[in-house]
């Protein structure tokens, strides 16, 4: 009965902590109405653009060129900024948290627009004896914040249509 309970009980852990970090795959849970998009941005080769355009590509969804017949994602504002989360004893910068904020939309066929607001937060340990590997450090944690920023779009995006599916019935 103990070694029952005990596999019962890793198994369970198991299953648990293999659960964490879902993800779209392949688009399998984006409805159809959303399968082909027109998508606009003030600066359609920014690193934001480009992070939502490649999510959207690996979801499976069509990107076309601005038509009245399908649903338009309209990136309108991306910003990052960085704050002071904690200094040395010297008064130096020792931790920052660094800040992605995005704005989008998006206009159904029937002109009706919906906004959709994300914010992406992470710490950054800034040690200023290695300014140069931490300045690729920083900027390789900054792609991944876009790529979250664009995933996390994606999510509200496919909830923004299921909201609107029942505001129709």
């Amino acid at each position: 009965m103990l070694k029952q309970l005990k596999v019962l009980v890793i198994t369970t852990t198991l299953l648990l902590l293999s659960a964490c970090g879902f993800q779209f795959q392949n688009g399998q849970l984006i409805p159809p109405a959303l399968k082909t998009l027109a998508f606009e941005s003030p600066d359609p080769y920014s690193d934001m653009a480009r992070a939502l355009r490649k999510q959207l590509q690996m979801n499976d969804i069509r990107l076309v060129d601005s038509a009245s017949d399908v649903p338009l994602l309209r990136l309108n504002k991306s910003s990052s900024n960085d704050e002071v989360a904690s200094v040395f004893k010297q008064g130096r910068e020792a931790e920052k948290i660094l800040i992605l904020d995005v704005e989008a939309s998006v206009r159904l066929p029937n002109s009706m627009v919906y906004p959709i607001h994300v914010k992406v937060n992470r710490t950054f340990f800034d040690n200023s004896r290695a300014a140069l590997a931490k300045s690729a450090e920083k900027e390789i944690i900054w792609n991944d914040m876009r790529e979250q920023a664009a995933r996390q779009l994606i999510s509200k995006m496919v909830a923004l249509q299921h909201q609107i599916n029942t505001e129709k019935h």
